[in-house]
């Protein structure tokens, strides 16, 4: 195909107070720029949004630095090599790399991972075997330490981490997984299609309460996504020596104010306690392990994922939203270009 001589990208108009709107998009057109000495030229296919995404919409000093207004967000993407200044990657090669947000990026080449689609469709890349599934992964074996035998929960267990967090816990021979959602067709979703044990709707009454009917007997392991009250309840439902998976708390994203702690926290002292946050971008070295366990889990259909999929780079600013406020059945991904 002819490459056009502009295309679109999103910039960052202005930064949010409190949840964000469309008004902090801005759609611009730009000159396809051409790739120079180690770069190549991408046409993005499929991107990502995720939660990450809202804290760098904040001028504060965080692990990555924040967006710039004026300038496009950032976000995984797969596309296509259209143009290469490289050896090792040609056109029609399929690569995933961070410059979303826009119809066509320029990569530095040591940035782009070439992938194929032996083991799943392209955009899986950007969910159960990309950054989500690697972080559901880590946070589980790494982090958590899970053992087999363990009941764990996992809050937001309908989202992109969640979905996957549980079904690999089951799969490494957890003897009882529970998950939180936030509707009753997440919770029929994680109890009929992904063979979680138990699962509740947050919005049904208090978690701690529906966190111990759903576990009379307590739990070891939590896989914190959402904070507040979520956290607050696991740990009260904690056994001793529990651990914690501190992936997110997407609960406090849009927050003005500080929100208060869990006014338990002196179980972690009383139970012998262990959590822990983390970031997946310290675990790169544990992708190889990654895609060896659970790519076999997804070729042979033993690991199930669901995407929420929107249509056009225009509907990235509204997917984006719509993800913060948990409209989204497993990964959130928009169709850049067919």
């Amino acid at each position: 195909m002819t490459t056009p001589q502009t295309a679109l990208e999103i910039h960052l108009a202005a930064r949010p107070k409190g949840r964000p709107t469309l008004d902090n998009f801005a759609f611009v057109e730009v000159d396809v720029p051409k790739p120079g000495p180690g770069q190549v030229l991408v046409r993005n296919l499929v991107m990502s949004v995720d939660p990450y995404m809202r804290g760098r919409m904040n001028d504060v000093k965080s692990y990555v630095p924040p967006f710039q207004i004026g300038k496009p967000l950032e976000g995984g993407v797969v596309g296509e090599v259209i143009e290469s200044t490289v050896d090792d990657l040609r056109p029609e090669d399929v690569v995933v790399h961070n410059l979303g947000w826009r119809e066509y990026a320029v990569v530095e080449a040591r940035h782009a991972i070439r992938i194929g689609s032996n083991l799943a469709p392209l955009e899986a890349f950007l969910g159960v075997l990309g950054m989500p599934g690697l972080t559901a992964y880590v946070g589980l074996v790494d982090i958590a330490q899970l053992r087999e035998g363990d009941t764990v929960f996992v809050s937001a267990a309908a989202g992109a981490v969640g979905s996957i967090a549980g079904q690999i816990a089951k799969l490494r021979g957890a003897a009882r997984v529970i998950g939180s959602a936030g509707s009753a067709e997440k919770v029929s979703y994680l109890l009929d299609e992904l063979g979680f044990d138990a699962a509740f709707n947050y919005h049904d009454g208090p978690v701690a309460e529906q966190l111990a009917a759903a576990a009379p007997d307590g739990i070891d392991v939590y896989f914190e996504n959402v904070g507040g009250d979520h956290l607050e309840a696991a740990l009260g439902a904690l056994n001793n020596f529990g651990r914690v998976a501190v992936c997110g708390m997407i609960s406090q994203y849009n927050a003005t104010e500080p929100s208060p702690a869990p006014r338990n926290l002196a179980l972690l002292v009383i139970k012998r306690l262990a959590m822990r946050g983390f970031l997946v971008l310290d675990y790169d070295h544990l992708r190889p392990q990654f895609l060896g366990e659970v790519g076999p889990w997804v070729r042979e259909g033993k690991l199930r994922y669901t995407e929420t999929v929107y249509q056009g780079l225009r509907a990235a600013p509204d997917a984006f939203l719509d993800m913060l406020d948990g409209k989204n059945v497993g990964k959130m991904l928009v169709q850049v270009a067919g």
